[in-house]
């Protein structure tokens, strides 16, 4: 395992920034001050503020596709899968009433915004998305896996919104509770049958 490199300390330090504050209240001199660096070796590594947003998102995408090997690789069963993305919700719930789901908040804001990257930043729920998919696939969802896929995002990030919104940490556990009846629901019915 190769040595963190400077750039790889200001874009890890740049993410939680970007989590914690969001990119458009992250200056340059956050970042620095963070890593403990001049603003001239910072700009040695990234010349503008997109440059390090490009990096960011890059990171959180290796880092998803990292955790879903992972869970793909850990469970034997797609529905075991499923239930390791839904308890996401539980491991997470102190920075998610914190600050909300970073994927959510990053694509909301740079939304807001009109960013150029918010197709890049989108691309990481298409990850989700897709894995999901797969794993409903796997369950005999084939004529609906995507619609439940995208009914699975909608139901995390909405438990990571209100979490986040209200920092109640029973409501978390409440609805997570729902989501995993939820999906037993789907994986009672008939495979041809979509479930709302």
């Amino acid at each position: 395992m190769k040595d963190k490199s400077t750039r790889d300390y200001i874009v890890e330090a740049a993410d939680q920034l970007f989590y914690r504050q969001g990119y458009q209240h992250t200056s340059f001199t956050d970042i620095a001050d963070a890593v403990k660096i001049s603003r001239g070796n910072f700009y040695h590594h990234f010349k503008t503020k997109d440059d390090i947003l490009a990096a960011v998102i890059d990171y959180r995408q290796q880092g998803t596709q990292a955790m879903l090997a992972q869970w793909t690789a850990a469970s034997e069963t797609p529905q075991a899968r499923i239930h390791a993305f839904i308890c996401m919700l539980t491991a997470n719930r102190t920075q998610i009433m914190l600050s909300g789901c970073p994927v959510g908040t990053l694509c909301a804001e740079l939304a807001k915004l009109g960013h150029p990257a918010q197709d890049q930043a989108n691309a990481l729920f298409s990850l989700f998305r897709g894995w999901l998919r797969e794993q409903f696939h796997a369950l005999g969802r084939q004529a609906d896996a995507d619609d439940l896929a995208m009914h699975a995002l909608m139901r995390s990030q909405g438990i990571a919104t209100l979490a986040h919104a209200f920092k109640d940490e029973l409501f978390v556990e409440r609805e997570v509770t729902q989501f995993f009846d939820w999906l037993a629901r789907c994986l009672a019915e008939p495979p041809d049958k979509a479930t709302p």
